[in-house]
């Protein structure tokens, strides 16, 4: 059986990049993110272990990130986004606070506070157009440009631009961004994995993914609970739609009323019953 994969389903991506023995593959992806410069900053990561049971995996709301504390002290977070709604913004800048400030312990001096970065990955665009693919946000003076300090970090990874770029991947975070919205072509993507072993390993832990029945079934449980979502949403947006609509006519049988036609000729012209029509008149 062939698979065609979503990589942004939470539960794959956290058990690609979110396992102890998967940690090379996450530190090559937190520096293709994080060094500018294309230099290694983060050498290790310590994972914060979380029990998932089936009920939070059912749930629709819920999100599976990835957060750990790298070899420099930093806190850091990844989530995945499939389905925009239109509030990662200020959800972003929540939970970084609440990342941040849980650093303290009694007794601890604010110096002692890390450097703490959220990194979004993002399967729709959310920022502004003239927004790359990848926007790095901190905290800066208006008018000098001066930057406070290092310790927030926010990162939005917003695949579909990278996509409609339409040009070879040539960094190696473009090379992680091909890999995970799945862009590559089985010629393009054996290029990509003979210059980025990481990738490689990825793509290999993907095969072991695959050969367990309970990994497939808790993926397939992430699947069924994107799907519900976003049905969910399309009917919510059909009976707004539609009550729009109807509205829209009962306002047209009032005018037509005030116009001084007859009930009768009103139903005829909207549809709308003798009742309602009748209705609409006496209220």
């Amino acid at each position: 059986m062939e698979w065609d994969l979503n990589r942004l389903n939470d539960y794959l991506f956290k058990w690609v990049f979110g396992r102890e023995e998967h940690k090379d593959i996450l530190l090559n992806f937190l520096n293709s993110v994080l060094s500018v410069n294309g230099s290694e900053e983060l050498t290790d990561i310590t994972l914060a272990e979380r029990e998932l049971d089936p009920a939070h995996l059912q749930d629709k709301l819920s999100r599976l990130d990835i957060l750990g504390k790298a070899s420099d002290g930093s806190f850091v977070n990844i989530e995945v986004q499939i389905v925009n709604e239109r509030d990662i913004d200020k959800r972003t800048l929540y939970y970084w606070a609440k990342l941040y400030q849980s650093q303290l312990q009694s007794g601890q001096t604010y110096k002692e506070l890390c450097r703490t970065v959220t990194i979004n990955v993002l399967g729709f665009s959310f920022l502004p157009e003239t927004q790359p693919h990848h926007s790095v946000f901190s905290l800066y003076d208006i008018a000098t440009g001066y930057r406070l300090n290092r310790d927030m970090e926010v990162h939005f990874l917003e695949l579909p631009k990278w996509k409609t770029l339409r040009t070879k991947p040539r960094t190696r975070l473009e090379k992680w961004l091909t890999y995970l919205g799945n862009y590559a072509n089985p010629q393009e993507m054996e290029e990509i994995v003979m210059s980025e072993p990481a990738i490689q390993k990825a793509l290999s832990a993907e095969e072991r993914f695959l050969q367990q029945d309970k990994e497939r079934y808790l993926y397939e449980m992430r699947e069924k609970a994107l799907r519900d979502h976003l049905s969910a949403m399309y009917y919510a947006k059909e009976e707004g739609r539609e009550e729009g609509r109807e509205e829209g006519i009962r306002e047209t049988a009032l005018r037509l009323l005030a116009m001084g036609l007859l009930p009768a000729d009103v139903s005829k012209g909207t549809g709308l019953s003798l009742e309602e029509v009748e209705k609409l008149r006496k209220d």
